[in-house]
């Protein structure tokens, strides 16, 4: 099983804005690369996203389904990924004062993933998660980052104003 952990600058919350977002996913998960649907009672337990994997043209069109989820706590993910096999994933969200430290957990569960040895699937899934959790620390700390009503644009324009 791979374990991975990041501080984010950001809160719980903002984590969960951006992990409640099905049609972010690929955003911040290393190897999808679309979204087809999202289920409305996403990311209730047993919601489902419709995504696919890949590079075109060489696409496969699969789903990952909620397991459980505890907002802004943690979610459980069944990753689908045919034919390399389906995955567990767990992220855990925890406050650290004004940041959060976010921690992803995956394994194998069915499919010819699970016959991969331990201290190979190990290696190559945090390799993989370093990115998705670099990722999400881009989308969730952006969130934090905006005020309400706010564009990314209207914010650079006040910086530019205040350095002046």
């Amino acid at each position: 099983m791979s374990r991975n952990v990041r501080e984010l600058r950001c809160t719980p919350e903002d984590v969960f804005r951006v992990l409640g977002d099905g049609w972010l996913y690929p955003s911040w998960v290393v190897g999808a690369s679309r979204m087809r649907d999202v289920d409305d009672a996403w990311p209730a337990a047993g919601a489902e996203l419709h995504h696919s994997f890949g590079t075109w043209p060489l696409l496969i069109d699969d789903k990952t389904v909620v397991e459980a989820c505890d907002p802004p706590r943690r979610l459980v993910l069944r990753a689908r990924g045919w034919p390399i096999g389906e995955a567990r994933v767990t992220i855990d969200v925890k406050p650290r004062g004004d940041r959060c430290v976010v921690r992803i957990q995956e394994e194998a569960v069915a499919g010819p993933g699970r016959f991969v040895p331990d201290a190979i699937m190990d290696v190559l899934l945090h390799w993989r998660n370093t990115e998705t959790l670099h990722r999400l620390a881009y989308l969730a700390e952006g969130i934090a980052a905006r005020t309400p009503g706010e564009t990314a644009a209207e914010q650079e324009i006040g910086a530019d104003a205040g350095s002046s």
